[in-house]
C-alpha cells in the first residue's frame, strides 16, 4: 500500500458486543450530509471566544455558536461582564447557573451515577446538565438515577435515548485486524514517522492491521486507551510511503485535513463512514461522559450526528480541521441518533503527534 486517506472504518469485534457491518464501495453523500455554511465563524473567532470565556473565569458560564443568528453567545453570571463580551463581537447572555455549579453537578453524577446506559454533558444553550438514559437503565438503577437527579433540581434535564449506547461506529478506509474491522481516523506524524489514529476500543482488539481482509500487515498498534478515553495510535510499517491526511467524501472526492481544532457547542460538523456515507450535524455538548457496558469514557464531544455499526474510529471534521474520532452512541441514520467523539486535540497531545 502506498497511499491511505484519512477516513472512518468499521469496528466490528467478532463475538463481542460491538456490531459488524461490511464496508461498502463508494457511496453517494447521504441526505443528511452537511453543507458548507457561508456564515460559519472563522477558527480565529472561535478561539477568541474560548479565550474570552477563560479570562472571565467565574463570571462566564460557557459559550456556544447561534447558527440562526450567526454569532457566538457567551453566558455570563455577572452582568458587568457584558461590555467585554460585546467588545469581542459576541453577544452576552445572563444565566442563572455558573460553569462551576454545572461542573459540580457532573462531578456528583460521576461519583454517584456511573450506571451503564447513561451519559451526561453540560449544554450552555440550556444552562443545564443534560442527562441521557438509554432503554437498558431500568429497575433499581433507574430509581437510583431518578432520585439523584431530583436532588440536583433545575440544573439537570433528563432525556431518554431511543436505543442502547454502544461503542460500535466505523466507516471509510477499512482497516482489518484478525478478529476486528475498524476505520482509520486521521493520519498523523510522530517524530517524522507516519502513524494513524483510530478508536481505542479498536486498538484494544487488534495489535496488527491490514488494508484488506486477510491481507498482509500494514501497521501495528503501539498505544491504545479504552475505557477512560477512546483513542489508539497505530504505526505504519512502511515509513517511506505517502500517507496524506484527507477524509473520504464518498462522492469520488476527499476533504484535505490541514490541522486539528477543538470543538465548540453549536459547531456544524461532518462524519464520514462506509456504512452510511457522509452525514452532518451539530455539536451539542463538550466534556461529555458516556457509560458504556464496557466502561465509562469522559471528555467526549456530544453530537446529534448519526452513525451506525461499522463507523468506529472514523473522522469527525469541520472543513479542513480534524475534530474527533468516532467512539459510540445510540440510534441510526434512519431515525436519528446521538454519537460521541474522542477529541483529536487530546489524542494528539497525549501521543506527541501532529497532523501531517
Amino acid at each position: 500500500m502506498t497511499r491511505r486517506r484519512t477516513a472512518l472504518a468499521t469496528c466490528a469485534l467478532s463475538g463481542a458486543s460491538v456490531l459488524a457491518l461490511t464496508a461498502g464501495a463508494l457511496l453517494l453523500p447521504a441526505a443528511g450530509a452537511a453543507t458548507a455554511d457561508p456564515a460559519a465563524p472563522s477558527a480565529a473567532r472561535a478561539q477568541a471566544t474560548a479565550a474570552l470565556v477563560a479570562r472571565l473565569g467565574d463570571r462566564a458560564a460557557g459559550s456556544y455558536y447561534d447558527t440562526a443568528a450567526h454569532h457566538f453567545v457567551v453566558n455570563i453570571t455577572d452582568p458587568s461582564a457584558a461590555a467585554r463580551v460585546r467588545a469581542t463581537g459576541a453577544v452576552p447572555r445572563t444565566v442563572r447557573h455558573s460553569t462551576a455549579e454545572l461542573r459540580s453537578v457532573t462531578a456528583t453524577l460521576t461519583r454517584q451515577a456511573r450506571i451503564a446506559g447513561t451519559a451526561w454533558a453540560i449544554d450552555p444553550r440550556q444552562d443545564k446538565v443534560v442527562v441521557t438514559v438509554d432503554p437498558t437503565v431500568t429497575g433499581a438503577n433507574r430509581a437510583r438515577l431518578d432520585a439523584l437527579t431530583r436532588t440536583l433540581g433545575d440544573k439537570v434535564v433528563v432525556r431518554r435515548a431511543a436505543s442502547a449506547f454502544k461503542p460500535l461506529i466505523a466507516g471509510g478506509d477499512a482497516i482489518w485486524g484478525s478478529d476486528v474491522r475498524c476505520s482509520l481516523g486521521f493520519n498523523v506524524s510522530v517524530n517524522g514517522s507516519p502513524y494513524f489514529l483510530t478508536a481505542g476500543h479498536c486498538g484494544n482488539a487488534a495489535s496488527s492491521w491490514s488494508d484488506s481482509q486477510g491481507g498482509g500487515e500494514i501497521a501495528q498498534t503501539v498505544d491504545s486507551h479504552f475505557p477512560g478515553t477512546d483513542y489508539a495510535l497505530v504505526q505504519y510499517d512502511d515509513t517511506g510511503s505517502d500517507h496524506p491526511s484527507a477524509v473520504d467524501l464518498y462522492d469520488g472526492g476527499t476533504q484535505e485535513i490541514t490541522h486539528a481544532a477543538d470543538a465548540y457547542v453549536g459547531e456544524q460538523v461532518q462524519r464520514s463512514g462506509s456504512t452510511t456515507g457522509v452525514y452532518g450535524g451539530t455539536v451539542n455538548g463538550l466534556d461529555a461522559t458516556v457509560n458504556y457496558q464496557e466502561g465509562s469514557v469522559s471528555g467526549l464531544i456530544d453530537t446529534d450526528v448519526c452513525a451506525e455499526p461499522g463507523d468506529s474510529g472514523g473522522a469527525l471534521f469541520d472543513g479542513d480541521a480534524a475534530i474527533g474520532l468516532t467512539s459510540g452512541g445510540s440510534g441510526d441514520c434512519s431515525s436519528g441518533g446521538e454519537t460521541f467523539f474522542q477529541p483529536v486535540t487530546a489524542a494528539l497531545s497525549a501521543e506527541g503527534a501532529t497532523i501531517p
